[in-house]
C-alpha cells in the first residue's frame, strides 16, 4: 500500500512487507500518526514490536491540520481492514471524520493510539496509554458498534461542548498543554472565570424546548472533556442518544455553590442544573457561541447534533464501562476486521 508521508524505517518495512506476502490473508492497518509523535522513541518501539510479531502495519504520518481526515479516508478506500488514530483527541475527531467521507458498508474499524495531553476519549474507554500496551490493543481489540454523533457537516466521536468550556478548551495555549497537561484546563479556567459572559440561546430537541442564559452546554457520546472533567457520566457511547448537560447562569458564589450540589445530584434538573437524553438537538443563539468538538474549536449562531446509532466499530475491551450492552456484536462493516 502506497502511504501519504510514509515513516521511513526501511528494516522494519522490508520485515512487514516479507510478512505480508508470507501471510496474504492477513488485513493491512494504517496507523495515521500525528506528526509530533512520529519520533517518540515508545512509539517507533511499538511500532516495531507489533510489525515483528507479524502485524501488517502501514504508518502513515501527518504534516497539517486535515490530513488525517484525508488520509483515513483513503485507507478505507485502498481496503485497510483497521484504521488507528495515534495522537491526541484532535487526532481522533480527524480519522473519524475521514472514515465517515465512507459508505458504511466499507468503513475499516477504528483503534485508538492515545499520545495527547488529555486523552480524554482513551481515558474514558479504558484503554491502555502506554504506546506498546495502546497498540496492541488497538490492533487485536474486538470491535464494538458505537454511535457517531453529527453537527451539522462535523463529526465528533466523544463530546461537544458550548459557552464557558469551550471558550477554555479553545483559549488554552497547546504548549500549556503539553506542559501542564489536564490540569492546564483548570489553570485558564480560573484565570478566566472572572471575565466570563452567558450566552442567551433558545435549546430545542423532540420531547422539550428551553430558553437558557447559558455558561455550560455539553453534549455527551462518551463521558469526559476539557482535561478531565466529568460532564456527562451516565454516557453511553452505544445507545442512539446524546447526554445533554445545560448550566445555566449564576450572579454569586452562593448560586456557584448551589450549581455545584446540583451536579453532585445528577440526573435531574434544578435551578441551575439540568440533564436529559435525547436523539437530537439544534441550538439558537443571540451571538457566536464558542464550540468544541472533541477539543477541536469552532463557532456557530445556529447549529443542530444528530446521532449516527452504530455507525462505527472501535477497539474496546469487553467490559468497557461505556458500553450500554445494546450493541449488537461486530458492525457488518468491519466484518472483515
Amino acid at each position: 500500500m502506497n502511504g501519504i508521508h510514509p515513516w521511513s524505517m526501511p528494516a522494519e518495512r522490508e520485515a512487514a512487507m516479507t510478512t505480508i506476502k508470507e501471510k496474504e490473508h492477513e488485513p493491512m492497518a494504517t496507523l495515521i500518526l500525528n506528526g509530533k509523535s512520529a519520533q517518540l522513541p515508545a512509539v517507533r518501539e511499538a511500532v516495531s514490536a507489533c510489525r515483528k510479531a507479524g502485524t501488517a502495519l502501514d504508518v502513515w504520518v501527518t504534516w497539517e491540520a486535515g490530513d488525517a481526515v484525508r488520509m483515513a479516508e483513503r485507507a478505507g478506500r485502498e481496503g485497510a481492514a483497521r484504521v488507528i488514530a495515534g495522537g491526541g483527541d484532535g487526532s481522533v475527531n480527524e480519522v473519524v471524520n475521514g472514515l465517515m467521507r465512507l459508505p458504511a458498508h466499507a468503513r475499516p474499524g477504528l483503534g485508538i493510539l492515545p499520545l495527547g495531553s488529555a486523552n480524554d476519549l482513551a481515558n474514558a474507554l479504558g484503554l491502555p496509554l502506554e504506546p506498546g500496551p495502546a497498540l496492541e490493543a488497538a490492533l487485536h481489540l474486538p470491535l464494538a458498534s458505537v454511535d457517531v454523533p453529527r453537527l451539522d457537516g462535523r463529526y465528533f466521536l466523544n463530546m461537544a461542548t458550548g459557552g464557558f468550556g469551550a471558550e477554555i478548551t479553545s483559549s488554552t495555549p497547546k504548549s500549556l498543554k503539553r506542559l501542564l497537561g489536564g490540569g492546564a484546563y483548570s489553570l485558564i479556567g480560573a484565570l478566566k472565570a472572572w471575565q466570563y459572559r452567558p450566552y442567551p440561546v433558545t435549546l430545542r430537541w423532540a420531547e422539550g424546548e428551553r430558553e437558557a442564559s447559558l455558561f455550560v452546554l455539553a453534549l455527551g457520546n462518551g463521558t469526559r472533556s476539557g482535561g478531565g472533567q466529568r460532564l456527562t457520566p451516565a454516557a453511553r457511547i452505544d445507545d442512539g442518544l446524546l447526554d445533554v448537560l445545560i448550566l445555566r447562569d449564576f450572579a454569586s458564589l452562593r448560586d456557584m455553590a448551589t450549581m455545584r450540589r446540583e451536579l453532585q445530584r445528577r440526573p435531574g434538573a434544578g435551578a441551575y442544573v439540568e440533564t436529559f437524553r435525547t436523539a437530537w438537538l439544534s441550538v439558537e443563539s443571540r451571538s457566536e457561541l464558542p464550540l468544541t468538538l472533541d477539543g477541536e474549536p469552532c463557532h456557530r449562531r445556529a447549529f443542530r447534533v444528530d446521532v449516527e446509532p452504530g455507525a462505527l466499530g472501535l477497539a474496546l475491551p469487553a467490559d468497557c464501562s461505556l458500553l450500554s450492552g445494546r450493541s449488537t456484536g461486530q458492525p457488518a462493516h468491519a466484518a472483515a476486521s
